[in-house]
């Protein structure tokens, strides 16, 4: 009995310990580029997982995608001695490098959207992303009756999984349908609407016949149906792509485009933020009860996240599967 008082009273006091310690966690999100709708929303995430958990958590990203200041960011934040850093990498092999540095100095390094990351801890996904990769063209090859010229927009071609989905989607088409053709390699324009614009016009006068196009990265179905909107072709090139629902809308609503589908990157940033909590908090406790790190699990299969429910995991993928619709019906239904 007095064995199960002391270790009670050592349990309480290291819970304590971490809980006093969770409040000066700093947990640094460095996303893909700042100031765009897909990553504003994924701030409200990170910010309401800081209010929610009692950490310093903070988003931050560069001017525009490009893989060098990500990594100079990430070294400032090796420098500043974050205690975790979530990161959606603009270039997952860019990135190996300052990882390592990073676990080196102790620090929890967390990625989104690069399942196949090198150099990090864990990675956390909000989609099964060979399923969000084949709808996306499966989709895509019903609007063009299975048939006909497309062509596939990516946010760059460094992007971890946009070229997976790009990947997965154009393996798929070619097994099952077999009359849809590939116009010109995937076009790395999706981060920006106006380069988005612009390529459109340039598919368009380059390929009279072209009747669909895939665009990953949240901007990219923006730009081809503005360029639609532009040469009076609504319909005739059928889109489809990852899309914030309300900037969407309109575009869905004049069938500029067609079909969009993602999650909420609230949950995403929300999921970075609480995963790092959760590792962090594990390592203090470890660290407090005289354990060496590694021999109590932090994460298990059924690990749990609100808002999103249980994961599954593959390897240090800590993977949940809220993918969503997006229709010209719903996409001011889902309040983003």
């Amino acid at each position: 009995m007095r064995m199960n008082k002391k270790l009670l009273m050592l349990l309480f006091c290291v819970l304590f310990t971490v809980a006093v310690l969770a409040a000066n966690y700093e947990i640094a999100v460095v996303v893909k580029i700042g100031g765009i709708p897909w990553f504003n929303r994924m701030e409200v995430g990170v910010k309401d997982a800081a209010d929610e958990l009692g950490v310093n958590a903070y988003q931050i990203g560069p001017s525009d995608a490009d893989p060098a200041q990500q990594v100079k960011i990430v070294e400032d934040l090796i420098a500043k001695g974050v205690d975790a850093i979530c990161v959606v990498p603009n270039d997952a092999k860019a990135l190996e490098p300052v990882f390592e540095k990073a676990r080196a100095n102790g620090i929890i390094i967390i990625t989104h959207e690069s399942p196949e990351q090198k150099g990090g801890d864990w990675d956390v996904e909000t989609i099964d992303n060979v399923k969000f990769g084949e709808a996306n063209f499966e989709k895509l090859a019903q609007l063009m009756g299975g048939e006909g010229e497309f062509a596939v927009f990516v946010g760059g071609l460094t992007v971890p999984l946009h070229n997976f989905w790009a990947d997965v989607g154009l393996a798929y088409v070619a097994e099952k349908y077999p009359n849809m053709k590939l116009v010109t390699e995937r076009i790395p324009c999706g981060e920006s609407v106006e380069l988005s614009y612009q390529k459109t016009l340039e598919l368009l006068n380059a390929y009279p016949n072209l009747k669909g196009i895939v665009g990953f990265g949240s901007l990219g179905p923006i730009g081809a149906s503005q360029a639609l909107n532009a040469r009076n072709m609504k319909g005739k090139v059928k889109i489809v792509g990852t899309v914030i629902p309300s900037h969407a809308d309109p575009y869905l609503k004049q069938g500029l485009m067609q079909w969009g589908y993602l999650w909420d990157p609230r949950d995403a940033g929300f999921a970075q933020v609480y995963l790092a909590k959760t590792l962090l908090d594990a390592k203090a406790a470890l660290a407090e009860a005289g354990i060496p790190e590694g021999i109590v699990p932090a994460v298990v299969d059924g690990f749990e996240i609100p808002g999103l429910g249980k994961a599954t995991l593959e390897g240090n993928i800590v993977k949940f599967d809220a993918q969503v619709d997006i229709t010209a019906e719903n996409a001011l239904s889902y309040g983003f």
